[in-house]
């Protein structure tokens, strides 16, 4: 994962994002385990898997939250849940493919906070993943004034001052470089941005986003300002 330059600073708030989650991945079948933990990095979040009951109950106390598949080896799922739950609150998410209602209504009763059905969806996945954590994590007030470098943000005013200079910005300009600013050297996938300054995080306006940047990198004066990483998303860089 990238990190923050040196000497940038968010006013007021405690850095920290839904991509630095610490992810369980409980999954008996290697290959599928594979692929979820791949995609889970790619788009940010610290995963791992374990294969079975015994290894899952082990690692769940390290993690911020748990997708526990059913079908296990050595334990059913629906008693490894019932331990974690009894063992403490980490968020926990059934991933399986036992989906008739009793099996949903046993899975929730057995202390899942959310189920998901195979063949899932890995956007559902994601955004199931991120509502959980915003009931069960709050996120502190956001900073209304960002530092970074020669930029200062203000949210009250909407304002952008480079260097002292104001830089003239339309409204999602703003709060596009807002989004990356809060979140200095994390990179912030589209599909975040959409959903965070065009509230929209399901269309595919990736033009829209792409035109954005290219407006903000313009204005800002370099195109350094504004680091593009491939099939993710964007991070905030410095000139």
């Amino acid at each position: 994962m990238d990190t923050a330059r040196p000497g940038a600073g968010v006013a007021g708030v405690t850095r920290g994002t839904a991509q630095d989650l610490r992810v369980l991945v409980v999954e008996s079948d290697a290959s599928a385990a594979e692929d979820l933990v791949q995609e889970l990095r790619r788009h940010g979040y610290l995963a791992r898997s374990v294969a079975s009951a015994a290894e899952a109950l082990q690692a769940h106390r390290g993690v911020d939250l748990v997708l526990l598949d059913l079908d296990l080896p050595d334990l059913d799922g629906l008693e490894v849940c019932r331990r974690m739950r009894a063992a403490g609150d980490v968020p926990i998410i059934t991933v399986t493919a036992r989906g008739a209602e009793l099996d949903r209504v046993l899975g929730l009763q057995a202390g899942s906070d959310d189920y998901v059905v195979k063949p899932y969806g890995l956007r559902e996945l994601l955004a199931r993943m991120e509502a959980l954590m915003r009931r069960v994590r709050p996120q502190p007030p956001a900073a209304r004034v960002i530092t970074y470098g020669p930029l200062r943000l203000d949210a009250g005013n909407r304002e952008l001052l480079l260097e002292g200079r104001r830089v003239d910005l339309t409204p999602k300009e703003f709060d596009l470089l807002f989004t990356l600013a809060s979140q200095p050297g994390v990179t912030v996938s589209r599909r975040q941005l959409l959903s965070q300054v065009w509230d929209d995080e399901w269309s595919h306006r990736g033009r829209t986003i792409d035109t954005h940047v290219s407006s903000l990198r313009g204005k800002l004066g370099s195109s350094r300002w504004i680091v593009t990483v491939r099939g993710i998303g964007f991070r905030l860089g410095h000139v």
